[in-house]
């Protein structure tokens, strides 16, 4: 391994937790499962992300669409202004994420060893640099290697922010990996691209059938660092 770039969202970070706290503090549907009612929201954002991307649709209208659905998949119904009410907190909630324990171990690991790094996360500009910045990753991540879609105006699963990636480490597509959580746009953007992967499934999400196979699938929060060690240290 010559370079290793990252995901943000829920992969560098329990994006559940403030989730559930938004959730906990804006409604009383003790019926609902949280954890099935985010991974939902993040596939409804995930589908949509594109209209965001090209301006037909506003990041609220996003925000408010994907809570909503979601719910509506539980039969619950929630009003526009509950659903902005919702976001807002979820956001402000954010500004209180940590990176997970063994993230922190491997990035202290690939800097021990020289192994370069970086950032490829979909998002509006300010917000995804918010959390980058509350997450104190360019204590090991130059700023010039986190590379945020809108800013680059080309989003995962798309190769080129893969190719653009490369040109910022000066790296071979076969000697990169690339970490995230969204089989559709980490793993099958980065193996298009010709990069090895580690699908972070610690949310045990089902593999797109008939696409590609990932390198290494963790599927336990606590496992990341014990298997990127092996790569990075080749043993």
């Amino acid at each position: 391994m010559q370079a290793i770039f990252f995901d943000v969202d829920d992969t560098l970070y329990d994006q559940l937790r403030p989730f559930k706290q938004a959730f906990e503090k804006h409604f009383d549907f003790n019926d609902v499962p949280l954890e099935p009612l985010y991974t939902t929201s993040r596939k409804l954002s995930d589908e949509v992300f594109h209209l965001v991307e090209n301006g037909q649709m506003d990041i609220q209208e996003m925000h408010v669409y994907r809570i909503k659905q979601a719910l509506a998949y539980f039969d619950k119904d929630i009003s526009y202004k509950e659903a902005v009410m919702f976001q807002k907190d979820y956001e402000n909630f954010q500004e209180a994420i940590t990176p997970f324990p063994d993230v922190i171990d491997l990035l202290e690991l690939c800097c021990q060893n020289k192994v370069a790094m970086g950032i490829i996360t979909n998002g509006p500009l300010v917000h995804q640099k918010r959390k980058i910045e509350q997450l104190g990753i360019i204590n090991w991540i130059p700023i010039e290697n986190i590379i945020i879609s809108s800013e680059v105006n080309v989003a995962k699963p798309d190769t080129r922010i893969f190719r653009l990636a490369e040109s910022k480490v000066q790296s071979t597509n076969e000697q990169i990996y690339y970490v995230g959580d969204s089989f559709k746009n980490d793993i099958i953007g980065a193996k298009k691209a010709g990069w090895k992967t580690i699908w972070y499934n610690h949310r045990h999400h089902k593999k797109l059938p008939n696409t590609v196979n990932s390198d290494y699938t963790i599927t336990s929060k606590n496992k990341l660092f014990e298997t990127s060690r092996k790569i990075v240290l080749g043993t």
